[in-house]
């Protein structure tokens, strides 16, 4: 008997189409994975929404940073500058990657289901961002708060909306972090304004940005 086997010639056929259809099943797999997000998706209406969102917080952070205010406000103000700033450049990243413009042709909130035309919700007006500017270092320290929980309360829901829209790993993982982070900040922040003696909300703040 010869040693080792050998495959009959009517038997490669049939051998390699199995190996090439679980190849090609491999790939396919793969490629809807990896596929980049459409310009209409949750994924790219996330990161475009968000992305504005977080600027708005990156300028009031800064606005505060500039004040002669307390350590443990200025210590705040920079972990939320820093922290979004870094996140916006991770979704900048994301839309480069896919090949999608910074901007879309949808209204805010559209993947959401929620389009607005007009600020979205929890964002300060034009006039609370110029009275935070213009505001003392203990006005501007409580002011900050007032505008800043309800900004974070507002961006969670973002966040989890989402994570029930997306299977990408990488999109998953940020929204979680943002979850994570802005709701303990929101617990430090209301903790910071109570011992000032101020309210969570203050003047329009609790119904800032709900234009659909």
């Amino acid at each position: 008997m010869k040693r080792g086997t050998s495959i009959s010639p009517s038997a490669a056929p049939w051998l390699l189409a199995v190996v090439f259809g679980a190849l090609a099943v491999t790939v396919l797999a793969l490629y809807l994975t990896s596929r980049p997000p459409a310009d209409d998706s949750a994924e790219a209406g996330f990161a475009r929404d968000m992305m504005v969102h977080h600027a708005q917080a990156v300028e009031m952070a800064e606005i505060l940073r500039d004040k002669p205010v307390s350590p443990r406000m200025q210590t705040l103000a920079k972990d939320v500058s820093l922290t979004q700033q870094a996140q916006i450049g991770q979704m900048q990243g994301w839309l480069a990657v896919w090949r999608l413009p910074m901007t879309g042709a949808e209204p805010a909130m559209a993947w959401m289901g929620h389009p607005t035309t007009g600020r979205m919700p929890g964002m300060a007006t034009p006039e609370e961002i110029e009275a935070l500017r213009k505001a003392s270092p203990e006005q501007a320290e409580r002011r900050f708060l007032q505008l800043m929980i309800p900004h974070h309360q507002a961006a969670v829901p973002m966040a989890e909306a989402v994570l029930d829209e997306t299977d990408r790993p990488e999109v998953r993982r940020l929204a979680e972090g943002i979850i994570a982070s802005q709701k303990a900040e929101i617990e430090v922040m209301r903790e910071m304004l109570e011992d000032r003696g101020a309210k969570p909300e203050g003047g329009s703040s609790s119904h800032r940005g709900h234009h659909h």
